[in-house]
């Protein structure tokens, strides 16, 4: 339901402002300014391509944060919190980087940049690290689930209930990458699309590097770690898929693999109860996807495939570049973390932010959609008595 949310409720809210905010004509250095509504110059076939592209990164971003609060917030809160990054905290950051904002086109980050300034080819920073720090934001200000920690704050698993669905979804979106990636060309017929979608799917292959990290520390592979990797990996190519040799992909998906779970188990073990791993996956890789840009660009494309300049990174020679990227890094994770804690902590002091505890005992399929979403389950509690599971 929260994913229906992003959207419908977050579509519209990009149709109605978030769009004419990220991509208005009329482009300032922090908005745009116009284009609400896709109306006035708006209103052409051009724009609406861009905007229905767009939309769909818009709700990327937003949905990534569904996971990590699974099971404790309200219904109302998520719809509203769905609204307001698809309306202004998405758009705004998107705007700086791909709308013709300060970060890509300022004077000084041109010339720091050596023609160019911040760049992410497809949103590791503008989609995943945007939607893992809104969700690091909002998990710290709701708290972990009931029975997540012990008294004495150890953590406790608490196993997804279908490894199966996790699998299928891990396959889903390696797939749908390919859309995400090769897709932000713009065009088939681009050359370098090829180049984009082998780069896509060796960091994701290279960041089961995950895989085997969890069979060394643990005895066997994980398999929800696994799956996790490979989403990781393609978070971090997602930036510099489309300027970088496929050698680097490899590099960039090993050190991803390596970030989704040392990430999440830091997070873990100071309290932050992440249900799926969002915030490593989307939000730690995102920022690694923008730092890997200006490591390994080798200057072999432009911005526009054969056109100069040609992106170079720290490792050929160009350490500005590198320096935009940390700026952006920096950027980002103080705009959608900082947004994101305002947000979370005006709903929770005013409108509440979590579901009472008997609510989250029952499940939120019952208190907050009045539908059981599993009739063959009951949850371990006392009936007339006896203890049943």
């Amino acid at each position: 339901m929260k994913n229906l949310m992003d959207y419908s409720v977050g579509g519209i809210a990009f149709f109605a402002v978030g769009f004419a905010l990220m991509m208005g004509t009329t482009a300032g250095m922090l908005v745009g300014t116009d284009g609400f509504f896709l109306l006035g110059e708006s209103y052409d076939v051009g724009t609406a391509l861009t905007w229905f592209f767009m939309m769909v990164f818009c709700a990327t971003a937003a949905t990534i944060v569904s996971g990590a609060v699974a099971e404790r917030p309200k219904f109302s809160t998520y719809v509203i919190c769905s609204l307001v990054i698809s309306a202004i905290i998405f758009p705004i950051y998107g705007h700086w980087l791909w709308g013709g904002g300060w970060l890509s086109s300022a004077d000084f980050m041109t010339e720091l940049g050596g023609g160019y300034g911040a760049l992410d080819f497809a949103g590791s920073g503008v989609v995943h690290a945007v939607g893992g720090y809104v969700a690091l934001a909002a998990v710290l200000l709701l708290g972990p689930r009931i029975g997540r920690y012990s008294n004495s704050g150890k953590p406790r698993p608490m196993p997804g209930h279908s490894v199966s669905l996790i699998m299928l979804g891990a396959f889903i979106l390696w797939f749908g990458w390919f859309g995400f990636n090769p897709g932000s060309t713009l065009s088939a017929h681009e050359l370098r699309i090829s180049v984009i979608a082998v780069n896509t799917n060796l960091a994701a292959a290279a960041a089961l590097a995950a895989m085997f990290i969890t069979w060394i520390k643990f005895g066997k592979p994980d398999v929800v770690m696994t799956a996790n990797g490979a989403i990781a990996g393609l978070v971090a190519i997602t930036a510099p898929c489309a300027w970088i040799a496929p050698w680097a992909s490899v590099v960039i998906g090993i050190v991803a693999g390596f970030i989704v779970c040392y990430g999440y188990w830091f997070i873990e073990r100071h309290g932050v109860d992440d249900v799926v791993g969002a915030i490593p996956v989307h939000g730690f890789n995102g920022s690694w996807g923008l730092l890997a840009l200006g490591l390994f660009a080798d200057g072999t494309y432009g911005n526009y495939a054969t056109e100069a300049p040609f992106i170079t990174g720290l490792l050929y020679g160009n350490a500005g570049f590198f320096a935009c990227q940390l700026i952006s890094v920096v950027v980002s994770f103080l705009w959608a973390f900082g947004t994101g804690f305002i947000l979370f902590y005006v709903l929770k002091h005013t409108t509440g932010i979590r579901v009472s505890e008997k609510e989250e005992l029952e499940g939120l399929d019952i208190g907050e959609h009045g539908i059981v979403a599993y009739p063959d389950f009951v949850h371990a509690k006392s009936v007339s008595g006896r203890e049943v599971s």
